[in-house]
């Protein structure tokens, strides 16, 4: 296992996939179908059917079922797509083998360096196998770490047809870093009944509980003038965005001050000029009821703001993103405790944890597939120093080849 997970992990990084939230296109790049046609090949040659990456860029397939019970269908997803925040271009995946303690220098960057200080998860890791890039841009396993256990997944199950389980789908999605991984998905070409999203971090974690999240932008509207014959008549609409920014982040609710359960409110953007200027936040909180409160205390910071600018207005407009995936799994717990027992029995420690975030499975648990996330070993997302323990890739496959199985033996 650990050879073909490396393998086919260090084959899929080297492709470029990172997502591009600047597109009006979907996907946002056109080379996430490189990575996606490559995928519709190897599925199609270790013989899974219904094999299909449609116009959109979702890649299907379909492990048929080896047990003759009536099992519900399961779906294994990842996304294709990389983060904008870091380059994706040209990665260098590097294998360092039996590690044993001693700091990691990336070779492209030597600033860029991984060691038992920076990141206390390789407390426990000596003698294991830990892949990273080369130090210019990100490595991928965010998400092709879960890609990869997916692919060893399918391969496996389709070598072994004396592994029992039911109907299983295999879905691929692009631009999950940008918050559009499934705006386009065709739910009933999906066809299945539950789903995991691989798309977690640490051994041994499951993740049912997620953020809901909403964005909300300000349009400040000022008054123009001359800048000469100003007095007593222009009002800067950049002065009103910088001060009602000021302003909303004396409220102690920023993402750097708060933790675990408690939400945040995050600017994302500001621009404008003169005459129009906006201020784009995202609102996030595990309490789909408290992201009401955060925008109506945002609006009457705005308001106050106002005054200080007479003959200044503003406008404001929000949109929904994604909901905690807890409010559906609450009512159909045994998702999760299926793969809490199959980790068990592979001789994984569970570890239940919430997303500060979102991932596929929130909007998919919405569209009714209720869909946990389960680890990869996926480390430092986002970042030059991204990296994956290859070992706990292979207790990934390990609960999926168990988590199969216990659906099978549950009916």
């Amino acid at each position: 296992m650990k050879e073909g997970l490396t393998e086919r992990f260090m084959r899929y990084v080297r492709i470029d996939t990172e997502a591009d939230p600047t597109s009006n296109s979907y996907p946002s790049s056109e080379k996430q179908k490189d990575l996606g046609r490559l995928l519709e090949q190897e599925l199609k040659a270790m013989g899974a059917v219904d094999v299909e990456m449609d116009a959109w860029g979702y890649v299907f397939a379909t492990i048929p079922a080896t047990s003759a019970k009536e099992i519900p269908t399961l779906c294994f997803c990842s996304h294709m797509d990389t983060a904008p925040d870091c380059s994706g271009k040209n990665v260098q995946p590097i294998l360092h083998g039996v590690w044993q303690g001693q700091e990691i220098v990336l070779p492209d960057d030597t600033n860029q360096r991984l060691s038992l200080e920076n990141e206390p998860y390789l407390h426990g890791k000596l003698g294991q196998d830990i892949i990273t890039a080369s130090g210019t841009t990100l490595l991928g396993a965010d998400d092709k770490a879960g890609i990869t256990i997916i692919m060893e997944l399918a391969s496996y199950l389709l070598a072994h047809p004396e592994v029992p389980h039911g109907k299983i789908r295999v879905l691929f999605t692009p631009d999950e870093e940008i918050g559009k991984g499934v705006e386009h998905l065709d739910m009933q070409k999906l066809g299945a009944d539950y789903g995991y999203t691989l798309d977690g971090g640490p051994l041994g974690y499951i993740e049912d509980e997620t953020f809901s999240a909403d964005e909300i932008t300000f349009t400040f509207h000022g008054v123009s003038a001359h800048p000469g014959y100003a007095k007593g008549v222009m009002q800067h609409a950049i002065k009103m965005a910088s001060q009602f920014l000021v302003n909303s982040n004396r409220a102690g609710w920023s993402p750097e001050t708060t933790e675990w359960r408690k939400g945040f409110v995050h600017p994302t953007s500001i621009n404008g000029g003169l005459e129009t200027a906006t201020v784009s936040f995202i609102l996030r909180d595990h309490d789909t009821s408290k992201l009401e409160a955060y925008a109506q205390r945002l609006m009457d910071i705005a308001n106050e703001t106002l005054t200080h600018f007479p003959g200044g207005s503003v406008t404001v407009a929000r949109e929904e993103q994604y909901r905690n995936m807890k409010e559906i799994l609450k009512d159909c717990p045994f998702v999760t405790d299926y793969a809490v027992e199959a980790m068990e029995s592979v001789g994984i420690k569970p570890v239940r944890n919430i997303i500060r975030g979102g991932t596929d499975g929130s909007k998919l648990s919405f569209m009714g597939l209720p869909c946990p996330n389960l680890f990869t070993g996926e480390m430092a997302i986002h970042s030059r120093r991204e990296y994956v323990v290859v070992q706990d890739m292979v207790a990934s496959l390990q609960t999926l080849i168990a988590l199969v199985q216990r659906w099978e033996s549950h009916v």
